[in-house]
């Protein structure tokens, strides 16, 4: 039975789980659906009532009836390095792809479907919400009056993208910023914007959940700190317990978006309580298991390299 990871070739996060499943003897298959079609080739036959799948990369081939789980880590875009790329062969490709995937019985970390809905910014406060997590005012809108109210009404006010970095380098991007009521908001009109009473600060928290595992890292921040992801603090990232509520909301949060994996990040205030800010369906954790020496990637592998209940004994991993 084989563990199938969906990323790009150059990911070392990726690299640490697949040495830790061959260090287990589980057998790996890594496909980046860029290369589809062209490096990898697919089948999938239907006929006298009975499926048939199979994928092909680098002349080893994968049946769905050995495949054991998918890890969607960070997969291109189907088709992207094809001869002849369009949008047309992109979204046949994913047809093909995930339409024979999804036709098996396999365990998912994370299923395209939730990791859809997952990354969706107003999906996410509201389901952090119903989790019992503490949630900053926030507010989407694409009113520039009520903009300026929600900046009146709280002062200090971050206002960020919804969806991220974008990626390469494009003419328009939204850093986080840290701003007033006297800001001009006349720029909202154009795109919907994703404004937020500003935490102050000591520490952000980044918290990663493998199935049922919690792992929590800590990085003092500076006094005027507004995004933790970006500059030089001085410190480093070291492992701190989880509160017993902060525990019992990721839970909550993650089985009520149907994830395996999730990296929640939490701005920890002056008085040490844990706001919740985002949940990254896909988020690195690399960087944390590096400087804390958490197990992160071992429970990566573990949950991937299980057998489904019902077909045998567990797959153990190192201790």
């Amino acid at each position: 039975m084989t563990v199938l990871i969906l990323t790009s070739e150059e990911d070392v996060t990726a690299d640490m789980v697949v040495a830790r499943l061959h260090e287990a003897g589980a057998p790996v298959m890594r496909l980046d659906p860029a290369d589809l079609p062209g490096k990898a080739v697919l089948s999938a036959r239907y006929a006298h009532g009975d499926f048939e799948g199979h994928l092909s990369v680098n002349g080893r081939v994968l049946s769905m009836g050995g495949l054991r789980s998918v890890w969607v880590r960070r997969p291109g875009e189907p088709a992207a390095h094809a001869a002849h790329s369009s949008a047309w062969l992109t979204a046949e490709t994913r047809q093909a792809l995930f339409g024979m995937l999804y036709s098996g019985s396999t365990r998912w970390m994370n299923h395209p479907r939730n990791a859809d809905r997952a990354r969706l910014k107003p999906w996410q406060l509201r389901a952090a919400h119903l989790s019992g997590f503490a949630v900053p005012p926030t507010v989407f809108t694409t009113s520039p009056r009520l903009a300026r109210q929600f900046a009146e009404e709280h002062r200090e006010v971050v206002v960020k993208s919804a969806s991220g970095p974008p990626p390469g380098d494009p003419t328009l991007a939204l850093p986080t910023t840290l701003i007033g009521p006297d800001s001009d908001f006349s720029g909202v009109a154009a795109g919907p914007a994703l404004l937020q009473r500003y935490i102050r600060k000591r520490a952000d928290i980044r918290l990663t959940c493998v199935s049922t595992r919690l792992f929590a890292a800590r990085k003092t921040a500076q006094p005027d700190q507004v995004d933790g992801r970006y500059g030089d603090t001085g410190h480093t990232w070291e492992a701190v317990s989880v509160p017993e509520r902060v525990g019992k909301s990721v839970h909550e949060y993650v089985a009520m978006a149907g994830l395996a994996y999730a990296a929640f990040d939490f701005a920890e205030d002056e008085e040490g309580f844990w706001w919740f800010l985002e949940c990254n369906q896909s988020g690195q954790f690399g960087f944390v298991e590096l400087e804390t020496g958490q197990p992160i990637s071992e429970a990566v592998a573990l949950w991937l390299a299980q057998r489904q209940a019902g077909r045998g004994q567990q797959w153990r991993g190192r201790r």
